[in-house]
């Protein structure tokens, strides 16, 4: 037998797991992403896959880091947010206007989910681009810290290779 091949993915265990919704209730992470227009990483998040989207948009607005801009007093947020229907929630758009930030939430029952389609298509290939680390897609640390900086580290990858 060859070196390596007794090695298997194993279930995933250890901090910020939760049964996936999605899987058929396998225990999993999921990644939580802020870009920028140009499909740039400025903030991402681990959680466990039974988390709601909307629980983790205060955190994730607050760890955008200042962005130094060509005079003055560096942004520390963006204008506005486009997201889409999981976070239609009024506290969600309570947070945001907080931060001084304009909410472009899609409602759900009432608008489709064609209208910020072409913004939301910025952040899946952002998130293609995540997964496309091998170490990302199948989880293998038991420790949610180590984890964390795999995805810190593969966003220091996408930025490098867009400024390539």
């Amino acid at each position: 037998m060859q070196p390596g091949l007794d090695q298997r993915a194993r279930q995933a265990w250890g901090e910020a797991v939760g049964a996936n919704p999605v899987d058929r209730g396998k225990p999993g992470s999921k990644y939580h992403l802020i870009v920028d227009r140009r499909g740039i990483p400025l903030a991402v998040g681990l959680s466990a896959a039974n988390t709601h989207d909307s629980q983790l948009l205060e955190s994730m607005v607050d760890a955008i880091p200042p962005v130094k801009g060509m005079r003055g007093r560096p942004r520390r947020r963006p204008a506005k947010l486009h997201a889409d229907k999981a976070y239609d929630f009024a506290w969600c758009r309570r947070a945001l206007h907080r931060r001084g930030i304009t909410p472009r939430i899609a409602r759900r029952g009432i608008e489709s989910s064609q209208r910020l389609g072409r913004y939301r298509w910025v952040v899946e290939p952002a998130l293609g681009r995540l997964v496309g680390c091998r170490r990302l897609q199948v989880r293998y640390e038991r420790r949610a810290d180590i984890l964390q900086a795999w995805l810190w580290l593969a966003c220091a990858l996408v930025c490098l290779r867009r400024l390539a």
